[in-house]
């Protein structure tokens, strides 16, 4: 019950905006760090700290998506992590489909703004992403 509750609140806040998921698009590129994971049961956990991100590029439908650690000095080390995925819009829904040698799947990008994004993964799972921003010490 209490997952159907939050997917229908996730629901509505993205169908009253009335974005065209086009326009998501602009938004993917750069550094997202993990904010929160809501699973499909409805079980929250939140990413306070984490010693990796994500790096997405897009250019026009094929994007690239990398693992990489933030440095002190405001650098990234590049994981091995990295994986290839295309766009399509879907149904209203901006579909990013990855391929590997190993497995093919696809994820859902429910909104993307400037600063947040939140994809829902193959399980379910809603994954909120916070736009990374260097940490001065």
């Amino acid at each position: 019950m209490q997952k159907n509750i939050i997917y229908l609140v996730i629901f509505v806040l993205v169908s009253c905006s009335k974005t065209n998921p086009e326009e998501y698009i602009k938004h993917i590129n750069g550094y997202w760090g993990i904010e929160k994971v809501i699973t499909l049961e409805g079980d929250e956990k939140l990413y306070n700290f984490s010693q990796s991100v994500d790096f997405f590029e897009v250019k026009e439908l094929n994007g690239i998506r990398k693992k990489v650690r933030p440095q002190i000095d405001g650098s990234f080390l590049i994981t091995k992590d990295s994986k290839t995925f295309t766009l399509s819009i879907e149904n209203d829904s901006l579909r990013m489909y990855y391929k590997t040698p190993f497995a093919s799947w696809k994820e859902t990008l429910i909104s993307a703004k400037e600063n947040e994004m939140i994809i829902r993964n193959k399980n379910g799972n809603l994954y909120f992403y916070k736009r990374y921003t260097k940490i001065d010490l």
